[in-house]
């Protein structure tokens, strides 16, 4: 009932939904950022990390196999990998659109169930992510870490993508819900220990950052506590239009699963779309089956087709099987 997941569902039960470990998988920020340069020009982006040992994927009986055998497969690989010196990366790089681009671009640049095609906005290079190094202590270092998108650096900035808004607060009261107020003076969560803190946040439960002492904790103060940075303000734009309640069921929502049907795809890689699909679909009720159909369809005749001819023959698979047993 949400045509907007029609893209991400097309990707998660292709080959692509089942990456043989962490090593062989792409990774994308999916949000659309902005990066503004030192005269505070900004411009939007989006981040991808490409692997450098070539994607693989698992079939979907191996990945089922695994599941029961060794669900940490996964992490085994990309810890083994590290021990052994041959040290996984993955190269960087970004798309850029300007603010014009953006008013003038058809489909919704901020929109997380659309990309930006690379023939408009081509991979511009960056550099590399190595893992050169693996957790002494994994709850330590692994279970305890606090991402979150509201930590950014000078230069990168959100954009007024809805869901990464929400993210932007979401993400840091998950961490206090998780660890605890003081989360962020968990040694992983403090990549610059060397560097004394001077912030407004201090105390409560499990405080045990005694670095900033007896200092003031209100702003603005007369004692010295820390002041406003200048360089790290945030770039300021011009927006127009309604402030409304917004349905997106009704955009272009398939015009760019044609195109991965279309263009990335093979004959074997959409017969084996299709069969995952159906095979989960088989179990619901013929009038959901029904309109899963019709909306595979609007993306492309052929994949609408597939689906049915593939739920048909897990049904009647099914019913002899069932029959056999009698």
């Amino acid at each position: 009932m949400r045509p907007e997941t029609t893209h991400q569902v097309s990707f998660l039960f292709s080959d692509r939904g089942i990456p043989d470990c962490y090593r062989h998988m792409n990774g994308y920020s999916s949000h659309t950022l902005k990066l503004v340069n030192a005269q505070g020009t900004p411009v939007y982006c989006k981040f991808h990390l490409k692997t450098d040992q070539g994607i693989k994927n698992l079939p979907v009986d191996t990945a089922h196999k695994l599941s029961a055998d060794d669900p940490d497969y996964s992490i085994h690989d990309l810890y083994n990998a590290i021990s052994e010196q041959r040290y996984p990366s993955w190269s960087m790089y970004i798309q850029v659109m300007t603010f014009e681009q953006a008013e003038r671009f058809r489909w919704n640049p901020f929109d997380l169930t659309k990309v930006w095609p690379h023939a408009e906005f081509p991979l511009i290079p960056v550099g590399k992510l190595v893992l050169d190094r693996n957790p002494a202590n994994y709850f330590a270092e692994v279970e305890q870490l606090a991402f979150s998108p509201a930590n950014m650096i000078p230069g990168i900035e959100p954009s007024p993508d809805k869901m990464l808004q929400a993210r932007l607060f979401s993400y840091t009261d998950t961490h206090r819900h998780r660890l605890g107020p003081n989360y962020a003076q968990i040694p992983v969560n403090c990549p610059l220990r060397t560097i004394k803190v001077r912030n407004y946040s201090r105390d409560g439960f499990m405080s045990h950052d005694a670095q900033q002492g007896g200092s003031p904790n209100y702003f603005p103060n007369s004692f010295g506590g820390p002041n406003v940075v200048e360089t790290a303000s945030v770039s300021s734009f011009k927006l127009s239009g309604d402030v409304q309640r917004y349905n997106s069921a009704d955009n272009d929502n398939f015009s760019q699963v044609a195109l991965y049907w279309n263009n990335v795809l093979t004959t074997e890689q959409r017969k084996r779309l299709a069969a995952n699909i159906a095979g989960h679909l088989k179990n619901a009720q013929e009038f959901l089956q029904q309109r899963a159909i019709k909306q595979f369809s609007q993306a492309h005749p052929e994949y609408g087709r597939m689906i049915q001819q593939e739920l048909e023959a897990q049904k009647s698979k099914s019913l002899r099987f069932t029959n056999s047993n009698l």
